[in-house]
C-alpha cells in the first residue's frame, strides 16, 4: 500500500467509527496507525501535507478565499472557541477551517506521536493543545 492508499483508507476507517462529539482524536489515531507522523495545513489555501513513513501526501481543498485578501488578527480566544465548538460537534470541518482563519491563524500542525496541534498566525503567534488518545484496535 503507497502513502495515498493509507492516508485514504485512514480517513474512510474513521468516518466509519468516529463518534460525533470529540472525534479527532479518533481520526488522528487512525491515521497514525496508518503510519501519520504529522499533518501540516496552510490556510488559506486549505492545502494539507500528510507526512507518512510511505511518504508525504498533499491534499488541496477548496481555498477559503480567493484573489487578494486582509489576513485577520490573531486572536487566541476566537481560536479556542473554534476548537471548542469542533471538539462539541457543533461545527462541519469546513467551519471549523473557516473559524480558525477567521482566529487569525494561517496554518496548523498536527503532531501525531505527541498527539498536539500547534495553531499558528502570521506574526508567529501560536496556541498549542494536546489531544486524549484513544485505544483503536489496530486492523489486521
Amino acid at each position: 500500500m503507497n502513502a495515498i492508499e493509507a492516508i485514504q483508507n485512514a480517513m474512510q476507517r474513521a468516518e466509519v467509527g468516529r463518534p460525533k462529539v470529540g472525534g479527532f482524536p479518533y481520526l488522528a489515531e487512525c491515521l497514525r496507525q496508518a503510519g501519520a507522523t504529522r499533518n501540516v495545513w496552510h490556510l488559506p489555501s486549505c492545502q494539507s501535507l500528510f507526512y507518512t513513513d510511505k511518504g508525504i501526501v498533499v491534499i488541496q481543498g477548496q481555498p477559503l478565499v480567493s484573489g487578494f485578501a486582509d489576513v485577520p488578527p490573531y486572536n487566541e480566544s476566537a481560536l479556542v472557541t473554534a476548537i471548542r465548538r469542533d471538539q462539541a460537534g457543533e461545527t462541519t470541518f469546513g467551519e471549523f477551517l473557516t473559524g480558525t482563519w477567521e482566529a487569525g491563524v494561517v496554518s496548523y500542525e498536527v503532531d501525531f506521536i505527541n498527539r498536539t496541534v500547534e495553531y499558528v498566525g502570521a506574526f508567529g503567534e501560536s496556541y498549542l493543545e494536546e489531544y486524549p488518545m484513544v485505544e483503536i484496535p489496530a486492523e489486521s
